[in-house]
């Protein structure tokens, strides 16, 4: 990729439907102004459409996933990570809020639609980060559930979401004036957004898959977590091809009607119940041990 290529969003615009793209734009919901397929979903009243009505059924069903696997996660008591994988999923509860209203695309004034894409990207940057800390957590290095290991992910979590949020929010409502360009510009450049948004997330969650699989193979000796933990990242990633390769294909096969949104939410919900199960099988024997067992 050449260097005035980097940064450019114009093309992953034209082709799929992401929240950053509701920055560069005025008026228009999400899937218009690009030159590629129009995501005009079913028709309402008014000349309005909901453009995305399977994201946002899914975006709902990942909050109620998301809400079991918290009070699930709150009743293994000893288990490592308990409260950090807890936090994972608030932030995978604030995403897809967000993404009901982003991608979803309801019929909402522009500058609120652009609130909300501004949440969304800060969001996915601060999860994947407390994503990555999670394998950390694993590793013991600093004792889990503490003040100190909640506090230190929580804070560096809250610095890049408030970073993240602010550079979208000055792009979307030139606040500064800086990024100007990137809205005004035909490729929608923006090096800040690229590399919080479409970069750094991808580190994290490739580090994840990385401390997790020798966490499971080399410390713990198991097998059988790798099969969760190959699951949720194949399902990652399928989720990805849908939103980026196959997306626009499926918007023209379809006239508009949908398009490889909707299977992205899908497939990362189900990638964030394998992440879960990873998580709890490798925790499934941490249960406090019955008193008068001798346990020191």
């Amino acid at each position: 990729m050449g260097s005035t290529q980097f940064g450019n969003f114009h093309d992953f615009c034209r082709d799929s439907t992401l929240p950053v793209c509701n920055l560069f734009k005025v008026n228009q919901p999400p899937g218009i102004g690009y030159g590629g397929c129009v995501l005009e979903g079913i028709g309402l009243s008014g000349g309005r459409n909901l453009a995305n009505l399977g994201s946002i059924l899914f975006a709902f069903i990942a909050i109620l996933v998301s809400i079991a696997l918290i009070w699930r996660s709150d009743r293994k008591h000893a288990a490592v990570g308990r409260r950090e994988i807890q936090m994972f999923l608030l932030g995978f509860i604030i995403i897809e809020i967000c993404e009901i209203f982003t991608v979803g695309g309801i019929p909402l004034h522009d500058d609120v639609r652009k609130g909300f894409s501004a949440v969304h990207i800060a969001a996915i940057t601060a999860t994947c980060w407390i994503l990555l800390l999670n394998a950390l957590v694993g590793f013991q290095l600093l004792d889990d559930g503490t003040p100190a290991s909640i506090g230190l992910i929580s804070a560096s979590a809250i610095a890049l979401f408030i970073g993240t949020g602010y550079i979208a929010l000055d792009t979307a409502f030139s606040w500064t004036g800086h990024f100007d360009s990137s809205v005004t510009g035909s490729n929608n450049r923006n090096i800040g957004l690229y590399v919080l948004y479409q970069l750094f997330p991808l580190v994290c969650l490739v580090l994840f898959f990385l401390l997790e699989t020798v966490l499971v193979l080399r410390v713990l000796g198991e097998l059988r977590p790798m099969f969760y933990l190959a699951g949720a990242g194949l399902l990652f990633a399928i989720g990805q091809i849908f939103q980026y390769v196959i997306s626009t294909h499926l918007c023209q096969a379809t006239s508009g009607k949908i398009n490889g949104a909707l299977f992205e939410t899908l497939f990362t919900l189900l990638s964030v119940i394998g992440v879960w199960g990873f998580w709890s099988s490798i925790t499934e024997d941490d249960w406090p041990l019955p008193v008068g067992s001798g346990y020191n």
